[in-house]
């Protein structure tokens, strides 16, 4: 979230970012955002009796707000159905694994032992399916002899805040269509290759 932030003030997009939103009280995404001047709003999940009841008040806030877009960016919850669907092609999430491979949680850990050669991140439209919907573009990185969960985890967090701001801005900039399953991006690879 701080990588599209930066990128959008220093790239001048577009576009206005209209808020961030947490279900966690204490992400520290807020004060950052906070200190860029954006407006915030914390939806405690922990305060609803389950996911739809949460996801309809986040689905509420977000129509408020007129967003075109969200961006998942760092927001560890799974949405519901009929939320996802309420927002198709305007709700994206980035992944840390080249999916299809590893989708869910640990995938660091996942690819190891799995003894892949490459890893890296997925940015992508949401669906129902979790970690199944189109993929917009997909950054690599080679994953090394020694290699530990934590130190794959920094190479990919780092083509993470690359990869993210630049699909965000191709949104804005009306350069991503999606056609089928397939989505086609103007101006920019679909594939990026890291370090």
């Amino acid at each position: 979230m701080e990588a599209i932030l930066k990128a959008h003030q220093a790239e001048k997009w577009p576009c206005k970012v209209v808020a961030v939103i947490s279900s966690r009280p204490n992400a520290a995404g807020l004060e950052v955002a906070r200190a860029a001047g954006i407006p915030t709003q914390v939806i405690d999940h922990k305060q609803f009796a389950g996911r739809e009841a949460f996801d309809a008040m986040l689905k509420k806030t977000l129509e408020a707000l007129r967003a075109d877009y969200v961006i998942l960016a760092g927001f560890m919850r799974v949405l519901s159905e009929g939320f996802v669907n309420s927002f198709r092609g305007r709700l994206v999430n980035i992944h840390p694994s080249l999916l299809p491979s590893f989708p869910g949680l640990a995938t660091h850990r996942q690819a190891l032992a799995a003894g892949v050669r490459v890893h890296g991140c997925t940015v992508h439209f949401v669906t129902p399916a979790v970690d199944g919907g189109p993929i917009i573009a997909q950054a690599i990185v080679p994953v090394m002899a020694d290699d530990t969960e934590d130190s794959l985890a920094d190479r990919v967090l780092a083509q993470e805040h690359k990869l993210l701001p630049a699909v965000v801005r191709a949104l804005v900039e009306d350069r991503i269509a999606i056609e089928g399953r397939q989505v086609v991006v103007s101006g920019m690879p679909t594939l990026v290759v890291g370090a």
